[in-house]
C-alpha cells in the first residue's frame, strides 16, 4: 500500500505525516508512507490546499490534518 502525504512543510503537513505513520503503526500494516513536497507535482494532482493525503492513488482529504482514526478508516 501507498500512502502520501503531500504538502510543503508546515506543520500542518507534518502533523498529517505523523498520523499517517501512527496509523499504519496501530493498524500493524505494510505501507510505504511518502512526502511529495514539489508544488509542480502537487498542483498536477488538482490540489490546491495542502496537506493532502492520498492513499493507493486516492485523494482522502484536502487542507486539513485528518485524525489518527480517520486515516485508519481508510486504510481497512
Amino acid at each position: 500500500m501507498r500512502i502520501e502525504v503531500l504538502g510543503t512543510g508546515c506543520p500542518k503537513c507534518k502533523a498529517t505525516m505523523a498520523n499517517a505513520q501512527k496509523a499504519v503503526a496501530e493498524l500493524g500494516i505494510r505501507a510505504e508512507v511518502v512526502k511529495v513536497e514539489d508544488l509542480m507535482e502537487i498542483v498536477s494532482r488538482g490540489v490546491m490546499m495542502t496537506p493532502a493525503l492520498v492513499v493507493e492513488g486516492q485523494i482522502k482529504v484536502v487542507g486539513r490534518t485528518p485524525t489518527v482514526d480517520e486515516i485508519k478508516k481508510w486504510l481497512l
